[in-house]
């Protein structure tokens, strides 16, 4: 197996599955899906020096801030995906398990809650939010999603790369 094609699509999966989740989230319960644009305004950012930001959503905006955020997205999912891989070696793509990939996606909460809420303004683990433990709920639940789906992916990438 090409660990660089499974890679890819265990994290493109993995991802798209998390925005499935998005969606059907904002549909079923009204909650609003992540803007990613604000997640690229913040990367747009640092190249400038700045890493922290009172309020993201108050910075003016930065051409292609949404292209950049989205890109961003999915480059992180991929990186997550290697490094379940990575622990758990191509072994794993074989015969997916979901305990990994539950423990990996669980794990990945860890990213929002202590580098970029903080960053963007909204505090550890959305501290500064207006429902702080909805916010780290929407979080935990979001990123047990991306957990079923990296086990989900790692099916498809198990049927995909062995073609």
């Amino acid at each position: 197996m090409n660990i660089l094609m499974t890679t890819l699509v265990v994290g493109i999966g993995a991802t798209a599955v998390m925005d499935v989740w998005a969606v059907a989230r904002s549909s079923l319960f009204g909650i609003a899906a992540p803007n990613y644009g604000l997640v690229g305004r913040w990367i747009a950012y640092m190249p400038r020096g700045q890493f922290k930001h009172h309020s993201i959503a108050a910075a003016a905006p930065v051409n292609g801030e949404r292209f950049i955020g989205w890109t961003a997205h999915y480059l992180i999912g991929i990186a997550f995906a290697a490094v379940l891989i990575g622990i758990c070696g191509l072994a794993w793509v074989e015969h997916p398990t979901i305990a990994p990939a539950l423990i990996v996606g669980i794990t990945t909460v860890a990213a929002p809650f202590l580098l970029m809420q903080p960053g963007m303004g909204a505090g550890i683990a959305g501290s500064r939010t207006p429902r702080p433990a909805a916010t780290r709920l929407q979080s935990l639940i979001t990123h047990t999603i991306f957990g079923l789906g990296l086990y989900v992916s790692g099916w498809a990438a198990h049927f995909v790369c062995l073609l």
